[in-house]
Formats: structure tokens, C-alpha cells, sequence
């Protein structure tokens, strides 16, 4: 069963959209996704229909206070968490994760080992490399292969000691495409006694994510990644959350997740959040029908999500498997992540390529004449351009499609590459 694109596609507006003529094609989502009709009048409607602050006695405020629970409900259910009140919404995931650490470092002790990766944004590095400077923990580095764009798990086992409290990795990176093996990498740390973060910013908006079967203690991810607005969801196991002091003033709630959601939260970014897992239940309901017996251990609306996403992962790895033939046949083209063609399920379709001693900028260039739109440079990915050796080349070229891409668009995007920019 494939999804039905051509509906998806009439869903965002923005996806007609032409310049002097010219369609746009939006191959930049790793960094942001264009949204659903539905996610940008959920935000609209809060702001004229529900624009107040919380726990008023009266109508309005009243509806916020619907709306928050009706989104943590939303995220919960997207995750798989056991409770809604697991659910912290902030300004990014970037932020979440400094105040996370924030709350977390002086539960340590001096000495303690943390954990982090080459492959991660830096979102997901420098927060812990502060609170390792601001306690006197140590930073120990989980490198990849640079033949496979894989972690060996035996160096993980190797990193790992009676010292480590934390390891924090990302589920996808976002500039090799790698999923990673997270379930087997959160078991290593609970059986070391560590404290698991992962970093799900680019592998929610593209594979079914159920932190308790991952066994995670934390996840962060953004809503913007996933067709929503700029709002940042932390999600954390109750038991994980207890110990921490959060930062706050005196007249906020004590408890998860208030506590961890400094001054007044942006409810219009919530009540789109809300709608952008909404449209995954219309996709679920409406064209998943054939994958909902994978899982058979969810009900309701988490079954529905569940079955989307795994719909929207098989579609998206035939996008991944054209794409890089594709490149790969192009002269002087070199891919930086998985390529092998029965390896789709282990990577995102983010895939990044350098050609020759070409500049990635001048390239990105080229491609936005054509209204094609893609990344270029280290896209925060600095130690995994660094681990390349691409530092001084000026990083990759990013080509970031998604579910409402189509082969037809990766075709006009190598077709130019191929006979016009990168023969030139």
C-alpha cells in the first residue's frame, strides 16, 4: 500500500507555490518542513479564539488550558509515552536540552563520564561539553566508521565504565542520514547504570518512535521537523525527571513538566504541534490501514501514528534508494552515508554528497536559480565534517527529501546537477 502522495500534497499550500513560473521544490526539510494547511490555521485560531494566559477563571483561558492538554495528549500519543504529563514543550530542542543539562549537572559528581558522539548536531554535543566544563565531568567521544557511517557498538562497550551517567547520541544524524540502533545502544547504557539522551530531531519525522520500547530515558525532538511550528518537545521518563531541580520562579508549578517550562509557553505553537500529529492520524486512518497490524500492542490514535509512519518510512526509503543511484551515477559524485541498496532501513532519506573540488555553497547556489532549495556547509553537524575531513572544503551538499517529495522532483534535481552544474 503506498500513500496517497498526490492528497498529501494538496494538504500544504506552499507546495504549489511558483516563482516567475518556476515550481519550487523544497529539499531542505532536514532543517525545517513546509507545514499542512491544518497546522497553520491551528496557530491562527489559537491567536484570535484563544489568546490568553492559563488557569483564568474564564472562557478564554479556559480553552488554553484545553488546548495544553490536548497537545501533551497529542505528543504522548506520537511517542508512546506512558503519561501526558511527560511531555515538555520549549522554545527549540536546542534549548530544552541546556536546560536539561542545567538541571542535570549538579546531580554529578566531579570526575563522572559523559557520553556524546561524532556523528551528532552539536545540539546535542555542546550542551553536555558545558556542564562537563561547569562540574568537572569528563566528555568521552563515541566515534564512526567513515567506510560505513555507522557506530560500532563495540566501541560504545569499550567507552562505557562504572564512571559513565550519561550517554547521548541523536536517533538519525543529520548530515549522513545514519539511523541508528538506539534500542541496543539505551540497553548498554541501563545496563551500565547511565542515563540515555537521544537527540530524536531527525528520526521522529521519519520512522515510528516509541520511547518505552526504545527504552530511553530522555527525548527531544522539534515540531518543525515534522510539519509543524517552531516548538520544541522533551519528553523524559518520570523516574528520570524526579531527581532534577529545575530552574524556575517561585510561583511556577513544582512538577513535571510545568516546572521545566520557564515563563509563559507559546500556546499557539502547541495548538499546531497538535495539528501536525493530527495530520499523521489522517494519514494513518486513511492510508495505513495495511500496517496497523504491526502494531498490535497500541490502540486508538497511537496504533493510527504508529501505522502512518511506518507507511511513510517504506515510501520515503524508495525516495532514499533513487536519490543515491541517482548521484552515484553522476560523475565525480561522492555520497557520505549508508548507500548500499538493501540498507535503506538503516538511514533517513537526508543524504549529503560533495563533487569533487567543487564548492557545496556554489552548488546550493546553482540549484536555488532552478527553485530547488538545499543545504550546504557543516548544517551543525561540525564534528562529523571534521571526522570527514571536510571541514576545509566547505562541508556537503544536503539533499533533504520527505514524504510529500516526489521521485519526479529528485529527477528534476539530478537532472541539473548532472547536465548543467556539476558539467559545467
Amino acid at each position: 500500500m503506498n500513500p496517497d502522495i498526490d492528497a498529501i500534497r494538496a494538504r500544504f499550500p506552499s507546495l504549489s507555490t511558483q516563482d516567475d513560473g518556476i515550481s519550487r521544490v523544497y529539499f531542505d526539510n532536514p532543517a525545517g518542513t513546509q507545514v499542512p494547511a491544518s497546522v497553520a490555521k491551528a496557530v491562527a485560531d489559537c491567536m484570535i479564539e484563544s489568546c490568553a494566559n492559563q488557569k483564568g477563571p474564564f472562557r478564554t483561558s479556559r480553552r488554553v488550558d484545553k488546548l495544553i492538554s490536548d497537545a501533551r495528549d497529542a505528543m504522548a500519543d506520537l511517542l508512546n509515552a506512558e503519561s501526558a504529563d511527560e511531555i515538555v514543550f520549549g522554545q527549540s530542542m536546542t534549548a530544552l536540552t541546556f536546560s536539561l543539562a542545567r538541571s542535570i549537572g549538579p546531580t554529578l559528581t566531579p570526575g563522572d563520564e559523559i557520553i556524546v558522539s561524532q556523528m551528532d548536531h552539536d545540539a546535542n554535543i555542546t550542551p553536555w561539553v558545558m556542564m562537563a566544563r561547569d562540574h568537572d565531568l569528563r566528555i568521552r567521544w563515541l566515534p564512526f566508521s567513515i567506510e560505513t557511517y555507522e557506530f560500532d557498538l563495540a566501541d560504545l562497550d569499550e567507552l562505557l565504565t562504572d564512571r559513565t551517567r550519561m550517554v547521548c547520541v541523536g536517533g538519525a544524524s543529520n548530515l549522513t542520514g545514519t539511523l541508528h540502533d538506539i534500542k541496543a545502544i539505551c540497553a548498554r547504557a541501563r545496563d551500565a547504570g547511565a542515563l540515555s539522551f537521544i537527540d530524536g530531531v531527525q528520526s521522529v519525522p521519519h520512522v515510528p518512535t516509541d520511547v518505552r520500547d526504545l527504552g530511553c530515558d530522555f527525548l527531544a525532538c522539534s515540531a518543525y521537523k515534522f510539519f509543524g511550528p517552531h516548538q520544541g518537545v522533551l519528553w523524559g521518563r518520570r523516574e528520570a525527571f524526579a531527581p532534577l531541580t529545575a530552574y524556575q520562579v517561585r510561583p511556577a508549578p513544582s512538577a513535571i513538566p510545568g516546572n521545566f517550562e520557564t515563563g509563559t509557553p507559546s500556546f499557539e505553537l502547541m495548538a499546531g504541534t497538535k495539528a501536525a500529529v493530527e495530520y499523521f492520524d489522517w494519514i494513518g486512518t486513511n492510508m495505513a490501514a495495511d500496517y496497523m497490524d504491526r502494531f498490535e500492542h497500541l490502540a486508538g490514535r497511537r496504533q493510527r501514528l504508529h501505522a502512518a509512519f511506518g507507511l511513510l518510512a517504506d515510501y520515503e526509503q524508495g525516495l532514499s534508494s533513487h536519490l543515491i543511484a541517482g548521484l552515484q551515477s553522476i560523475n565525480g559524485v561522492t555520497v557520505h552515508g549508508v548507500t548500499d541498496a538493501d540498507a535503506m532501513h538503516r538511514r533517513v532519506p537526508t543524504v549529503s554528497f560533495t563533487a569533487g573540488q567543487k564548492d557545496p555553497q556554489t552548488i546550493a547556489e546553482a540549484l536555488d536559480e532552478e527553485n530547488m532549495f538545499v543545504w550546504h556547509g557543516h548544517n551543525y553537524a561540525v564534528e562529523v565534517v571534521k571526522a570527514l575531513g571536510l571541514e576545509d572544503r566547505g562541508g556537503v551538499v544536503r539533499v533533504g527529501p520527505v514524504h510529500y517529495n516526489t521521485p519526479s522532483e529528485l529527477d528534476r534535481l539530478l537532472d541539473s546537477l548532472e547536465s548543467r552544474i556539476l558539467s559545467a
